[in-house]
């Protein structure tokens, strides 16, 4: 029984993962993002679902309070170095003039 709870939790490819960002087995993401860069296969090995949800809504905040364009090679690269920050370095940087919502 508890096979079949472990499967049900890793989602779709039952495939899981012990993330970095989280400290514990969770299920992993279903496919590599950024297949043509190496960040991709580290993030795909090392990161869950619920971690890079965390990281879609971080990059969203970064995004807007940089004003990126990621059409502009300098911008992609920017995130990618935040992004490597944000799962296996001391956490990505917030821009110095964002102050967080309070509800």
């Amino acid at each position: 029984m508890a096979d079949q709870n472990t499967n049900a939790a890793a989602g779709a490819s039952g495939r899981t993962v012990f993330c970095v960002k989280l400290q514990k087995e969770l299920p992993g993401l279903d496919e590599t993002p950024f297949d043509t860069h190496p960040l991709g296969k580290r993030i795909y090995e090392n990161v869950s679902k619920e971690a890079w949800r965390g990281w879609v809504e971080h990059m969203k905040m970064i995004m807007n309070e940089y004003r990126l364009n990621l059409g502009l090679p300098e911008h992609q690269e920017f995130i990618l170095k935040q992004m490597e920050e944000y799962f296996f370095g001391k956490g990505s940087d917030l821009p110095p003039e964002f102050t967080p919502e309070t509800h």
